[in-house]
This record gives C-alpha cells, structure tokens and sequence, in this order.
C-alpha cells in the first residue's frame, strides 16, 4: 500500500541524487506501479482538486484529482516535475514559445497521453496543458522539484495563446471541476 511517509522519505532521498529528477521519476514509477495501492493508501478519488502531501522549498508533492472532461490552459512550472498516473487518463499538450506580430505567444509542439502506471518527467522548461478526456475522476501524483505554489509562473490565454501571470485560485477551480 501506499504510505505517504515513505513516500516523501524517498523522494527527499533522491533529491540528493546528482541527477534528482531522473532518481524521483523512479520513486514515482515505483508507486504508479501498483495503482491499486496508491488507490488504497491515497483514497478512491471523490472530487476534483488537489490534495497536498508534502510542501517544502526544494520538494512539492500533490494528489491531483482531474475532474471529468476537464482541461487546465498551458502553464509552465519554472522547476522540473514528475507526473505518475494511478487511475485514468491525462493527456498533455506540450507548447513552445514564438514571437511573432502579436506579441510573445506559444504554439502546439507535441503531446503525451499518460494511463495507469505512466510516469513521466517534465523539465524545468516545459509549457504544458492537461486535459482529463474521460467521463471519470482521473487521479496522479505530481512531485515538483521546489516549492510549487510559492513561485511565480505563467498560463496562457486558451483563445489567444498570450501570457499572463498564472492564476493559482483559478486553477484550482477548474481542478475541481469549476466550468466557468
């Protein structure tokens, strides 16, 4: 079963690894791997949002619970993270900057569908957007190499693709499965 204590220690563990983000992506890869006890150590996920596990300056993990058929606009992190999917689906689109006459936007540059027991790495760089695209709760563990909501960040505007400061509260209203 899951146990968040051990989780952590490990991830903490491997932060001191000379290649951190390839050492915690194993810690997450192992939990994913037996999605039946993340379920059981974790929760059957009930409702969209996030649930925090561990929030320290070099260290974030979180339970993100992806409403049905939602959608989070493209965002970027400014610190690596570790994605593992322990129940449904979450598909991602990644984006890369352009300058062009209407100012710095992004555009498409690629996607990655991640199910039970993917569990993927993001760069300190990557833009990404994330779409549940099935008609259940998806659940994965996020783990971010710093502090995840004590940084500033950008999203993008899904109609026009232009930046702006990332909305934390927002977001989490559409996590939760606020539609407007």
């Amino acid at each position: 079963m899951f146990d968040h204590d051990r989780f952590v220690a490990d991830c903490q563990a491997a932060l001191r690894d000379a290649h951190a983000e390839r050492a915690v992506r194993e810690v997450v890869a192992r939990a994913v791997d037996d999605p039946a006890g993340v379920l059981k150590g974790l929760g059957e996920p009930e409702q969209g949002g996030v649930q925090l596990i561990h929030k320290a300056p070099d260290l974030t993990i979180i339970n993100a619970i992806w409403s049905k058929f939602m959608t989070i606009m493209p965002h970027n992190h400014e610190m690596w993270a570790v994605i593992g999917v322990y129940t449904g689906r979450e598909d991602n689109i990644f984006w890369r900057r352009i300058e062009d006459e209407k100012g710095g936007r992004i555009e498409a540059a690629g996607a990655k569908a991640l199910g039970v027991r993917d569990a993927v790495p993001l760069g300190k760089d990557i833009i990404h957007s994330v779409t549940n695209p099935i008609p259940r709760l998806s659940g994965a563990i996020h783990v971010y190499g710093g502090d995840f909501f004590g940084i500033d960040r950008s999203e993008w505007n899904p109609e026009t693709l232009l930046e702006r400061p990332y909305d934390v509260a927002k977001n989490l209203r559409i996590l939760a499965g606020d539609k407007g």
